[in-house]
């Protein structure tokens, strides 16, 4: 199968090598808003125009659209689902449905085929949250990011006006984790289970502190939980925030018996070295899916809950079912 990918920021780096490692895959280009001159490519993928990329409609099987969720995705998912079939990763969670029926038009009147907010939250903790709450409907399920690096908030800082670089650092409450796992079932606002960390490199003559309150009052990303903001240098960034990891946590703590007198946990628990490679990897796995799907005829906008698991795989469902049933 053909792909693409447009933008080539550390998620559009993790997709190169990512489907350039696919063995069923090839990848065509990728396609970029910046000067394709200035950009030298990890595995020596062609760059090219963004602006180029309507004229590969034919040949290219699923796009992958790696821009940031806080002012891409919204307008580029639609703009492009009705010329390809495309794989994003829009994270605003409170978004979601909007976004899915935005897109949902959009791939439904060009005849393609689109899975919005994969990844690996949303995406596979958004799996997790589906099988264990459906295994165990009695109890309660909870979601712990970090400690590491945010993609998609560190972008929406660095979308704020004077804002030169930033990295976001999500931290989970530990007390809150360890009353979790004892089944305490216990209820969280978002600022009780999460701290948001913020170091950012502010533009010669910036206010700093405009731009701090821009950033802990930004809805949906920061406003909800308790922030901290430390302006640093571009060396210091680099040096001591270079890397880029994450990880978490999809506890369940539910109860069985007919007096609900036993308690189960279920947990999935994600640790990454490199957040935008993994992302990446899971996005290349469900453009597979993506592709057989559309060669089956499915059209519009689906999630991760519409793909069936056998979809994602390299092997065959007799392989599937020798190694891993």
């Amino acid at each position: 199968m053909k792909i693409a990918i447009l933008g080539y920021g550390n998620l559009g780096k993790g997709a190169e090598i990512s489907v350039t490692n696919a063995p069923d895959m090839e990848l065509v280009g990728i396609f970029t808003q910046r000067d394709p001159a200035s950009i030298t490519t990890i595995t020596g993928a062609p760059v090219y125009k963004a602006i180029d990329l309507i004229n590969y409609r034919d040949k290219v099987d699923v796009l992958l659209l790696c821009g940031g969720s806080a002012t891409d995705l919204p307008h580029v998912t639609p703009q492009y689902a009705g010329s390809f079939n495309v794989v994003d990763t829009f994270d605003n969670h409170n978004h979601i449905n909007e976004h899915f029926n935005i897109v949902h038009s959009a791939a439904l009147a060009g005849g393609h085929l689109a899975l919005i907010s994969t990844g690996w939250d949303p995406g596979m903790f958004s799996l997790a949250r589906l099988y264990s709450a459906s295994i165990l409907p009695s109890g309660k399920v909870y979601t712990f990011w970090g400690k590491g690096v945010s993609q998609g908030h560190s972008d929406a800082i660095r979308r704020i006006p004077g804002v030169k670089d930033a990295r976001q650092y999500t931290i989970p409450i530990e007390n809150a984790m360890e009353a979790v796992r004892k089944g305490e079932n216990p209820s969280f606002t978002a600022r009780q289970k999460h701290l948001r960390q913020c170091y950012v490199v502010a533009e010669d003559g910036a206010d700093k502190a405009a731009i701090t309150e821009q950033i802990k009052t930004m809805p949906d990303y920061f406003e909800p939980y308790d922030t901290t903001v430390e302006f640093v240098t571009e060396e210091e960034l680099l040096r001591d925030h270079g890397e880029l990891p994450h990880g978490g946590a999809v506890i369940h703590s539910g109860t069985t018996g007919q007096k609900d007198e036993h308690k189960e946990t279920i947990e999935y628990k994600l640790t990454l070295d490199s957040n935008p490679e993994f992302t990446a990897s899971v996005m290349t796995a469900f453009a597979r899916a993506v592709f057989r799907m559309y060669q089956r005829g499915s059209r519009g906008c689906i999630s991760v809950f519409d793909v069936a698991p056998a979809d994602l795989s390299l092997m065959s469902p007799e392989e599937m079912r020798k190694n891993l049933l």
